[in-house]
């Protein structure tokens, strides 16, 4: 064959041998291939399993593909926990915080109390033998997750079909209460037992048995064995008995339901379980407990005590964000509580849980209250500090529903002009492919702004959002201090999260008559020699005007309505109007009522821990009974501030009236000049202190001659008269009980 180029020259190429060498070639490529997949096979077949065996063999190869996918997930909560562990490594960076009330007395402590740490060399031995055998009898043998304890727990809870026994190690508690919050999640529950392997690691097991017993809440605000043995036998944990010890041991489970003054019979059954634990665990015989079975602890007398510890634990963040990069670590903080107000409000919530929750099916609840400066007075983060640490008031993300519009309708006022008596058309809209549906069913057609809100109309609310640009009303939620929620299609329902803390503090904003309102619980933090660190009226900038005075009292002035005709109708009050909205989330998971009068803004919230629906619970209901028990309870008078824009109740304007005649009667009447205010309770404990030595001596001062024998003073010493504390007044209010629960 011929190959004939372009220059003419003639070239032979045998493409036949070139075609009979790639035919070769492939057939001995695939002969090779044949042969070496017939001895590979051959080798391999007499690994063959069939039968039973590769069943078995089977469900092996699948175990260990499930348990390779098992340990990357675990290892995506491993991570984070580590994070969480080695931030937090260095004890001694811990705060030591004692607080003082808004009048200057000391209501309790929080952080390490390194001053009156006992070394675990000096807390006796059967203290420690009586927490062993209770909380963890194999501490010194696992690795800081107790396998066989947690199968036996496990065990016992399924035959009782209850929790009898706890499966969590002393590490894993001392995880818990280092380094995490106390919600009950899985996601906690993970993170917890890496934090536990993390802390065997690099502490000894004395080191983390002193840690736990330094940092275990043991109830009456007292955090570690030695402050629970002094504040319940007035003694140091040195000093304790192995009745007494059995006692304390026995709070680390429940705190609050086994202390002894709140229900000392079950707190010497308790203690009496622990002894039992000791002769089980080996630990001592019968015969040496028998005496402690017979001579039970003895705890000394105190009066009722009301610790603010949902409060306290706020606070101490607070204290660690205002001194963060300070030196100082052991500091006195006088907060803002009322520890009246604080009293009147767990029982206000402590009441309508007991009273109502098993049979609506709800078990959890918070309240927040503030002066309109932002000074919380009182916060209620749960039914029962001891059983749930979780504060329920700062930290719970939960949906405000219809109690989120006040915004919507704020920004519609605001940037457009609207004015309550704009009609308004209850109709369909939609966004996207979601379009929202009336809490009563059907559409009521044209009406009022003002009647929209009242009526709490789903629509309306969305429509205005639409219409003034929900990226708008995001931005004055941020001027607001709210500034992680989403833009969705049903934002102006309230889908987004909040805390009770935080949508109390927004609030504020309508209640200040447009300033931006801060909540806030430190008044003062010094040092324990009295210098002064930080003042909140002087390191904190005044509050800016962030809306037009002019837009706010309109948006009030329809709050008023919501009340007075509206869904928040069983929160008014007979001495001062109220300005107020209900709101409740999608299948009735959330349910809550803000209100505000000329003195306090006030936010109420029932709910479940799990998410789980309630019975038809609103926040027209509990959550607006709540606000006027407490409320009620609150004012001890008809003089009271009017809100921005909400009309002055009538006993209010009677009250005035009467005033103002008294003042023009005696206007040139010679009165006796009144008693003087008693500012003591707002001065810290060091001012009064100081003053106190002055006035001793000028007490003690040598008397002074006058200039003139016959010159008298041109000043009467008044009549002391005391004024009456907060935390004394009468609630006259507080006997009275809110209407039946009706929609």
């Amino acid at each position: 064959m011929r190959d004939i180029q372009g220059n003419n020259r003639g070239k032979i190429i045998d493409w036949l041998k070139i075609d009979s060498w790639i035919d070769s070639g492939l057939y001995a490529a695939l002969t090779s291939f044949r042969d070496w997949w017939g001895a590979y096979s051959s080798f391999f077949g007499r690994f063959e399993v069939k039968g039973f065996w590769r069943a078995c063999n089977e469900l092996v190869c699948d175990g260990l593909s499930l348990s390779v996918a098992g340990l990357m997930v675990v290892l995506a909560f491993a991570l984070p926990s580590f994070e969480i562990a080695q931030g937090k490594i260095n004890l001694s960076d811990e705060f030591s915080v004692t607080f003082l009330d808004r009048y200057g007395n000391e209501i309790g402590k929080r952080g390490l109390l390194r001053d009156d740490s006992v070394p675990l060399e000096e807390i006796p031995d059967h203290m420690i033998k009586a927490t062993l055998a209770t909380e963890d009898r194999r501490f010194f043998d696992h690795f800081g997750i107790d396998l066989m304890g947690t199968t036996r727990a496990l065990v016992q809870n399924a035959r009782a079909d209850t929790v009898v026994q706890g499966g969590s190690s002393i590490t894993q508690q001392l995880a818990k209460n280092m380094f995490l919050s106390p919600e009950r999640a899985i996601t906690r529950k993970i993170k917890e037992a890496f934090i536990a392997i993390y802390l065997e690691n690099h502490y000894t097991k004395p080191e983390l048995l002193k840690l736990y017993f330094d940092r275990a809440y043991l109830g009456g605000g007292s955090y570690g064995v030695e402050a629970a043995a002094q504040y319940y036998f007035n003694k140091s944990i040195r000093e304790v008995t192995l009745a007494e010890a059995a006692m304390l041991a026995g709070m680390f489970k429940a705190p609050t339901r086994y202390a002894p003054h709140v229900n000392l019979a079950a707190s010497r059954a308790r203690a009496n379980e622990v002894l039992s634990n000791m002769v089980e665990a080996g630990y001592l015989s019968e015969g040496q407990v028998y005496g402690a079975r017979l001579n039970p602890a003895r705890v000394i007398e105190r009066g009722q005590t009301n610790t603010p510890d949902y409060f306290l634990d706020w606070g101490f963040e607070e204290v660690r964000r205002i001194m963060e990069g300070r030196p100082n670590r052991i500091v006195v903080a006088r907060t803002t509580v009322d520890l009246g107000l604080q009293k009147v409000a767990d029982d206000a919530v402590e009441g309508i849980i007991s009273k109502y929750g098993r049979s609506r099916n709800f078990n959890a609840g918070a309240l927040v209250s503030m002066e309109t400066n932002g000074a919380v007075r009182a916060m209620v983060g749960g039914k029962d500090y001891g059983v749930s640490q979780f504060n329920r008031a700062a930290q719970a993300y939960r949906q405000p529903g219809s109690s989120f519009k006040p915004y919507v309708y704020l920004s519609a006022i605001e940037h457009l002009g609207y004015t309550p008596n704009r009609r308004v058309v209850d109709g369909y809209v939609s966004c996207g492919r979601w379009s929202p549906k009336n809490y009563s069913g059907g559409y009521r057609g044209a009406m009022s702004l003002r009647t929209a809100l009242a009526k709490s109309i789903n629509t309306v609310a969305v429509k205005l959002s639409l219409e003034v640009d929900r990226q708008t009303v995001l931005d004055d939620l941020n001027k607001m201090g709210v500034k992680h929620l989403k833009k969705t299609c049903s934002m102006a329902l309230g889908d987004n999260g909040m805390t009770p803390l935080e949508h109390v503090g927004a609030w504020g904003v309508f209640a200040s008559g447009g300033l931006a309102i801060r909540p806030y619980g430190i008044e003062e933090i010094s040092t324990i020699g009295g210098q002064l660190l930080y003042n909140h009226d002087r390191d904190e900038p005044r509050p800016k005007r962030i809306f037009k005075r002019e837009s706010v009292e309109t948006l009030n002035t329809m709050l008023q309505s919501v009340v007075d005709a509206g869904t928040g109708r069983r929160a008014r009050l007979d001495y001062t109007n109220v300005a107020g909205k209900t709101g409740t989330s999608t299948a009735y998971r959330d349910a809550w009522f803000l209100g505000f009068t000329g003195q306090y803004v006030t936010g109420v919230w029932y709910g479940n821990d799990n998410f789980s629906p309630m019975g038809r619970v609103t926040g027209g209901s509990f959550p607006a009974q709540t606000w006027k028990t407490f409320m009620d309870a609150a004012y001890d008078g008809d003089n009271i501030p009017t809100a921005p824009g909400v009309d002055p109740h009538p006993r209010q304007i009677k009250e005035r009236q009467r005033l103002a005649a008294v003042m023009a009667q005696n206007t040139n009447a010679d009165l006796p000049l009144p008693p003087p205010v008693d500012t003591s309770k707002d001065m810290s404990k060091a001012t009064r202190q100081v003053l106190g030595n002055i006035a001793n001596l000028l007490q003690n001062a040598p008397p002074v001659s006058p200039r003139g024998a016959d010159r008298q003073s041109r000043a009467t010493q008044p009549e002391s008269v005391p004024r009456e504390s907060a935390s004394n007044r009468k609630p006259e209010r507080a006997a009275r009980t809110a209407s039946t629960d009706r929609r």
